[in-house]
C-alpha cells in the first residue's frame, strides 16, 4: 500500500470515477454527484496551498482510498474525498487516512474540522465519532437523483494526537 500526497496526472479523474462509481452502486447516486466531487477537487488542485492536501491510497497502481482537507475558513479545515474501496474496507485503511487529516489540520493550527455526509454511512460516521467528531445539523433534501439527509459533523477542538500517523511516500 502506497500513500501519497501529491497529485499526478490522472488523479483528479481517478478520485472522481472512484466516488461515481461506488456511490452509484451502494447508494443510487446519478452522474451529478461526479460533478459535485469534480468542482471542489479541481479548485483544490488550482489552489496549491501548504494548508490544504490529499492523501491518495494505492496498491498495485489502482486507487483504492483518500481523504483530503480543504480550508472553510482561515481556522477551520473541511474533510473531504473520504472514501475506501470495499476492497480495503475493514483494514485500518479508513482510520489511518483519518488520523492523517486530523494530524495535518492541527499541525496547520486549524482550530476545527467540519465536513458534510449522508445519513447511512455507518462505518464512516462511526470512524467520525470515534476520531472525536460530532453531529451538529442534519438537512433532508433531494440531491444525485435520490432523497436524502446531509449531515454536518464538527471536530472542535481538534484533540492531541491519538498515535503517531504512520509514515507514506510523498512522491
Amino acid at each position: 500500500m502506497l500513500i501519497r500526497t501529491t497529485l499526478r496526472p490522472g488523479d483528479i479523474g481517478r478520485v472522481v470515477q472512484l466516488h461515481g462509481q461506488l456511490y452509484a452502486r451502494e447508494r443510487g447516486y446519478d452522474h451529478t454527484f461526479e460533478a459535485y466531487v469534480a468542482s471542489p477537487l479541481a479548485q483544490f488542485a488550482r489552489n496549491d496551498s501548504v494548508h490544504e492536501r490529499i492523501w491518495l491510497a494505492e496498491r498495485d497502481d489502482r486507487l483504492v482510498g483518500c481523504i483530503g482537507i480543504v480550508a472553510a475558513s482561515p481556522d477551520v479545515a473541511q474533510l473531504r474525498w473520504f472514501l475506501v474501496d470495499p476492497s480495503e474496507r475493514g483494514a485500518g485503511l479508513g482510520r489511518q487516512l483519518m488520523d492523517e487529516a486530523i494530524a495535518f489540520s492541527r499541525a496547520q493550527g486549524y482550530r476545527a474540522i467540519v465536513l458534510w455526509t449522508v445519513t447511512g454511512l455507518d462505518a464512516a460516521a462511526h470512524l467520525y465519532r470515534a476520531a472525536g467528531f460530532r453531529k451538529i445539523a442534519e438537512n433532508p433534501g433531494h440531491l444525485w437523483g435520490r432523497d436524502i439527509v446531509e449531515e454536518q459533523y464538527e471536530l472542535s477542538p481538534i484533540p492531541a494526537s491519538r498515535r503517531s500517523p504512520r509514515t507514506h511516500s510523498q512522491a
